[in-house]
């Protein structure tokens, strides 16, 4: 077999790009920013200066640097491009017309699917790190238009709060765990309708099988997203025997 080298690339190997916010978290296996989270390889990338507060803002200056993000991302050979932020909805259609791969920067993508798994009259529970910030639009930008959804969020958590959304430094992820699994069975106690759990944020995956084995639903989450579209990016051949 004869390989060939791309102009411009002098790696290989890493199917997904992610693009990632610039924060001050800690994250933890499971997170969609810990590599090892992965059983293939990722290639990270950083915008500069976008904050998590600038993402909730909703700062659209930054999007030129996203494109170019991206485009560095593509050149060093990802097949796919992804966030760290749910709240990345925000950027999901100029990117995907930029880009010549996959893009899905937003865990809140799957909420059509997911939906269309349901009964007519069921809903997906999401839960956020900010629902002050999950608006209708950021939703429309994922192609969430007339699906029936729930929603909680994670700002008035203590652990969440100081942790993720104040960047203290630390993670206390034991306490967290268990604001996460309250916060899932708020839901779907307030709403009996909620029939599969989206957790929207990217360090909420580490914390996806509790909230299962809480409320014994299904459980998606950005982790979910990535494995699919990896699955359809670098397809691997069966072995067997009849």
């Amino acid at each position: 077999m004869i390989y060939k080298a791309r102009k411009g690339q002098v790696n290989y190997g890493e199917s997904i790009g992610i693009i990632l916010l610039d924060s001050f978290t800690p994250f933890i296996p499971g997170d969609v920013g810990n590599a090892t989270t992965y059983s293939y390889p990722v290639r990270y990338k950083t915008i500069k200066g976008f904050t998590l507060d600038k993402m909730y803002a909703m700062d659209v200056s930054f999007l030129e640097a996203f494109k170019e993000a991206g485009r560095e991302l593509v050149q060093d050979g990802v097949r796919a491009i992804t966030g760290d932020c749910g709240y990345m909805a925000l950027f999901q259609r100029e990117m995907a017309d930029e880009l010549e791969v996959p893009v899905f920067l937003s865990s809140l993508l799957q909420v059509p699917f997911i939906s269309r798994t349901l009964g007519n009259d069921e809903k997906v529970g999401i839960i956020c790190a900010n629902a002050k910030v999950l608006n209708e639009s950021l939703l429309r930008a994922v192609g969430v238009t007339d699906e029936p959804y729930a929603i909680v969020g994670l700002e008035e958590k203590e652990y969440f709060h100081k942790g993720v959304i104040a960047e203290v430094g630390e993670l206390h992820a034991d306490k967290v765990e268990k604001e996460v699994v309250e916060a899932a069975l708020e839901l779907v106690e307030s709403d009996p309708k909620v029939k599969a759990i989206l957790l929207e944020c990217s360090v909420l995956p580490p914390y996806a099988a509790a909230v299962q084995e809480a409320v014994n639903l299904p459980v998606f989450d950005f982790i979910t997203m990535i494995d699919y579209v990896q699955s359809a990016v670098v397809k691997k051949r069966y072995h067997g025997y009849m």
